[in-house]
């Protein structure tokens, strides 16, 4: 993987581009672009444990789900703070991520795939049975969506869709900078060190098992926060939002974007779910265009998106320096 600097200018009109977006897009597309961010924070922070560290991860919506329910019962049984709900909603993910990777990190390839698989599905089911706190099959119906205020300052009512899309576009960048400084530190020179060559690593005297458990913690501390943010915005948090078929999309979301450029699942998320939207819009069988053209980009882009851009520059960049350009 290239540890690409992505300098100031790339930061910039990175962030310009997101906080002009409501105004060259209708009101619909504007909650589509919301989802977008909140999955984008999902498959980034599950990117940090398969592209950085080389744990490929099947139950990354577990704390995704957790975050979510948490938050929204905060909202709807105990504080209309939402900050306060998302602190907690974060805490709960981030303690479970801890939790299950101190397991799950004691076996490696496609046994700690399948671990995380069942750890996942454990949560589903108590999401799904336990009527009494997560209303069962039904979920949580009508979470609020509050209003918060900045320091008595200025209060924005969340329920109006531009003030949520530029909320949890602050969100969105503050974790996707901490995420990119995170994979630039040396802690994420440890990890990638740990998917070259784990026993090389090991062998220096450093913890694998340590260092792996403070990826998966981190990972399911974004995955909780993501969570948190979709459970206003859903007004809606059913065990779906916990299962294995939501796992399954930051996975796809990061091949189809590319799992070795930092920028590749936020614009896998963003591809993703336009083409589900576009499909969606004209044909009632939509899982199965879907389904191919899914196959179709992972089969002939094997490095994503980013990927295929990223060998195409550097192919024209040699071209250049071939004829003294």
């Amino acid at each position: 993987m290239k540890s690409s600097s992505f300098p100031l200018i790339g930061w910039l009109l990175f962030i310009g581009v997101w906080i002009y977006l409501p105004y060259w897009v209708s009101a619909f597309k504007l909650l589509l672009y919301i989802e977008i961010l909140i999955m984008a924070l999902l498959a980034t922070s599950f990117n940090l444990l398969f592209g950085y560290t080389g744990l490929l991860s099947f139950g990354q919506a577990a704390y995704f789900g957790i975050g979510a329910y948490v938050c929204g019962l905060m909202l709807m049984k105990i504080s209309s703070s939402f900050w306060l709900a998302i602190l907690v909603g974060v805490i709960f993910a981030t303690l479970s991520a801890f939790a299950i990777g101190f397991f799950c990190v004691r076996l490696t390839g496609i046994y700690f795939s399948m671990l995380t698989l069942a750890f996942g599905q454990m949560v589903y089911a108590i999401a799904f049975k336990w009527y009494d706190v997560t209303g069962g099959d039904n979920g949580l119906v009508g979470v609020p969506k509050p209003t918060v205020s900045f320091f008595g300052l200025i209060s924005l009512d969340l329920a109006s869709p531009l003030y949520y899309y530029y909320f949890v576009l602050v969100f969105f960048i503050l974790s996707t900078f901490l995420l990119w400084k995170i994979v630039h530190s040396p802690l994420g020179y440890i990890l990638r060190g740990i998917r070259e060559n784990l026993e090389r690593v090991n062998f220096s005297g450093l913890e694998v098992k340590k260092f792996q458990l403070i990826a998966f913690s981190i990972a399911g501390c974004f995955a909780g926060l993501a969570g948190a943010l979709y459970a206003p915005f859903a007004s809606t948090v059913s065990p779906d939002v916990v299962g294995w078929t939501k796992s399954a999309e930051p996975v796809l979301m990061t091949l189809l974007g590319g799992s070795e450029v930092f920028l590749g699942p936020i614009l896998g998320s963003w591809l993703f779910l336009l083409l589900k939207d576009y499909i969606i819009s004209h044909t009632d069988f939509w899982e199965i265009y879907f389904g191919v053209t899914l196959v179709f980009l992972v089969i002939f882009l094997p490095g994503g998106v980013m990927g295929f851009l990223r060998t195409l520059w550097s192919r024209i960049a040699r071209g250049g320096r071939r004829i003294g350009v």
